[in-house]
């Protein structure tokens, strides 16, 4: 059985945004590329051809996983959040202990994790760290190499 699958309101119209893309343009395209393909004749020797083919199996599978992921969703709603603790929907001011630099983070669940937005997952090993913890908390992160990271919790905001 899947696991509940944590979105903040945007993430879900994402989610939805994103399958009904893959589900309309990307299908049509890859769907042009095996038809193009098959014009190139015999399609038992044809690279073409099967490079479209697999693409078509990926496309499907990633259809898939979404889907199941928007089945599994559990919507957090705004009004249920609060900017006493951290929690999924909340974003979080953080510093880091040694280097002295602040960061402002946003917890999401898995399904809309993006670190190059600052948005990280509730199940990464900050977000996990963050989860439940108050103002000025302090955290320790562990890091692929190295001594863990402290982060003390300067604010939490909610949207």
């Amino acid at each position: 059985m899947p696991k509940d699958v944590l979105v903040t309101p945007e993430g879900l119209v994402t989610l939805k945004e994103k399958i009904e893309h893959l589900s309309t343009v990307k299908r049509r395209e890859i769907a042009e590329r095996i038809k193009e393909a098959r014009e190139f004749g015999d399609i038992s020797e044809n690279a073409e051809y099967d490079a479209a083919k697999n693409e078509q199996a990926m496309l499907e599978k990633q259809i898939s996983d979404l889907e199941e992921k928007l089945r599994s969703a559990t919507v957090v709603e705004a009004k249920d959040i609060s900017s006493d603790i951290v929690s999924v929907g909340t974003t979080v001011h953080v510093k880091d202990a040694k280097t002295g630099k602040s960061n402002k983070y946003k917890i999401v669940g898995s399904a809309e994790a993006n670190p190059a937005e600052l948005k990280l997952s509730n199940e990464s090993p900050v977000g996990r760290a963050l989860l439940g913890k108050k103002r000025n908390d302090e955290v320790e992160v562990p890091v692929p190499k190295g001594p863990k990271r402290k982060l003390k919790i300067t604010k939490i905001e909610t949207a």
